[in-house]
């Protein structure tokens, strides 16, 4: 019970926070939901797989540079459509790229990921007349529920409709995330990860649900990463580089990938953390590093490991 009351905390200074907070911290609540859509997938593939991608940005960059096309070149305004896009496309993107991928495992596969990411990095920044090399692609705004809302200033529409719109894509996110986690689909990828011979034995394809679980992981960044664009209005190849792939690993690991909403903590520290450091100090992915050090020496669990309460050691006889 203590855990649902504080997932409706939760929810609830979600929904206020537009109402009651300052501008710039309502702001700042657009990448974190972004993000947290993009880790519930990758936590999937990590925490319930068994799996460290070090080349997820790919599909982030997949989803806001498909935004960017449809705002800026096909004139398509629709965010509905924009997310349905950038998910088949992630998914059409990562139906060779897992297949290639979860034939290896540990370091290797996580080694392969960074490489299909970097590829696709130097694309949209090489191809400079298809992608705008360095300079980005404009990401026009996008109606919401067929409405425009080109009356409303940007901040009025980012921390009103768009706000509330990206709360409601996070929340169904993770409603279907939780399904997938709690059916026999989930219990598979739980048994490959903890012993993928004994899965094989049982008659668990166990490329085959990893492959399953990378393409779900690939949709869900991909949607995280239309959801990036219309706060900034741009898309660049920074989205894509490398470090947007240890970022997002660094945010599960700060959250506790052990936990199914632990990722989603990690997303929310992460980005007001880093506001609060990077005012501070110049050199914060010093003191980032410092963090990861100390939560995986103290805390292997992350965040939600040290707020989840031990059970009682069983009273000796």
């Amino acid at each position: 019970m203590s855990g649902r009351l504080v997932l409706a905390a939760a929810l609830g200074a979600a929904v206020l926070a537009p109402l009651v907070a300052p501008t710039y911290q309502a702001l700042l609540m657009l990448p974190f939901m972004a993000y947290a859509v993009a880790l519930l997938g990758l936590n999937l593939l990590f925490g319930y797989t068994g799996l460290v991608s070090f080349g997820h940005a790919l599909f982030l960059g997949i989803g806001a540079y498909t935004g960017a096309f449809l705002t800026s070149v096909f004139k398509v305004r629709s965010m509905e459509v924009i997310l349905v896009a950038a998910a088949a496309l992630g998914a059409l993107v990562a139906a060779p790229v897992g297949a290639l991928c979860v034939r290896y495992v540990k370091i290797y596969f996580g080694m392969l990921t960074l490489a299909f990411g970097m590829v696709f990095y130097t694309f949209v920044l090489k191809f400079y007349r298809l992608t705008g090399g360095d300079e980005g692609m404009p990401f026009l705004r996008p109606a919401l529920l067929g409405r425009s809302l080109e009356g409303l200033s940007k901040i009025d529409y980012l921390v009103g409709p768009y706000y509330y719109y990206s709360l409601a894509v996070l929340v169904l996110a993770t409603l279907v995330m939780w399904r997938i986690v709690r059916s026999p689909f989930g219990l598979c990828l739980k048994t490959i990860r903890d012993n993928p011979t004994k899965a094989e034995t049982l008659g668990i394809g166990v490329a085959r649900y990893r492959w399953y679980a990378f393409v779900i992981s690939a949709v869900y960044a991909a949607v995280g990463g239309a959801l990036l664009g219309p706060p900034t209005g741009n898309v660049d190849p920074t989205l894509a580089y490398w470090t947007q792939s240890g970022n997002i690993v660094f945010m599960t690991l700060l959250g506790g990938f052990a936990s199914f909403f632990g990722p989603v903590l990690g997303a929310f520290v992460f980005i007001y953390l880093q506001d609060w450091v990077m005012s501070i100090v110049p050199f914060w992915r010093l003191i980032f590093g410092a963090i990861l050090a100390v939560i995986v020496i103290f805390a292997p669990g992350g965040l939600a490991g040290l707020l989840t309460p031990r059970p009682a050691a069983a009273p000796r006889p």
